[in-house]
């Protein structure tokens, strides 16, 4: 094995740190057994954990073995509803940043919020991208391609299939958004150059979508 460091920052729905709050680190398959417990410092961040990771090799080519270890993380401050997130990814020699969102108590009921991330794009099988129409209708008022390449403030992600009314819009911040597709997609032990070629493609395509509306 070898180690990889994890720091989780710890905010409220208003996006004030959290300061004192108690963290948890335990293993995603054993997750009564906690490794590690530390507080939060007056940014709402713990400092940096060494975790175990999978080797290095794993991550730099195909292989059946998960490149990343998954670890749960608990969270926990006065005022304040309790959160855990489960299938935080720690890669070896590598710095992660876990955030955590908690939400104030409303009354006297407890409200437990679990978070689970999926696995890696590179890692899991999902479904192939629904395939879009090759020529989009512009039967509608208004511009279709805007008149200036506009950086958003936020972007609107569609949580379903693009046909889906029910299905539920989040706005994300740009640089949020950014980083958490590339997260998602790409490996952080790459070498630099291999990740900034990445992000490039992320941010091109994405702006594509703001520019076109397509």
């Amino acid at each position: 094995m070898e180690k990889g460091t994890l720091s989780v920052s710890v905010t409220s729905d208003t996006g004030e740190p959290v300061e004192n709050a108690l963290v948890r680190i335990s293993y995603t398959g054993e997750p009564g057994r906690v490794i590690e417990e530390v507080r939060t410092d007056s940014s709402g961040n713990t400092p940096g954990l060494e975790l175990d990771a999978p080797p290095l090799s794993y991550s730099m080519e195909p292989s059946e073995q998960q490149p990343y270890a998954e670890y749960t993380v608990n969270v926990e401050a006065d005022g304040f509803e309790p959160e855990e997130i489960a299938g935080t990814e720690i890669l070896p020699r590598t710095f992660s940043r876990q955030g955590a969102i908690l939400r104030l108590k409303r009354g006297d009921n407890k409200e437990f919020e679990r978070i689970v991330i999926p696995p890696h794009t590179l890692f899991y099988e999902y479904p192939p991208k629904i395939q879009e129409a090759e020529v989009k209708p512009v039967n509608e008022s208004g511009e279709i391609v805007l008149s200036r390449v506009v950086i958003p403030e936020y972007i609107v992600v569609h949580d379903g299939p693009v046909a889906d009314d029910q299905a539920k819009d989040y706005y994300v911040r740009y640089k949020d958004y950014i980083k958490n597709v590339a997260c998602s997609e790409i490996y952080a032990t790459w070498p630099a150059d291999t990740i900034r070629a990445n992000v490039l493609a992320i941010m091109s395509f994405t702006l594509n979508r703001v520019y076109t509306e397509w």
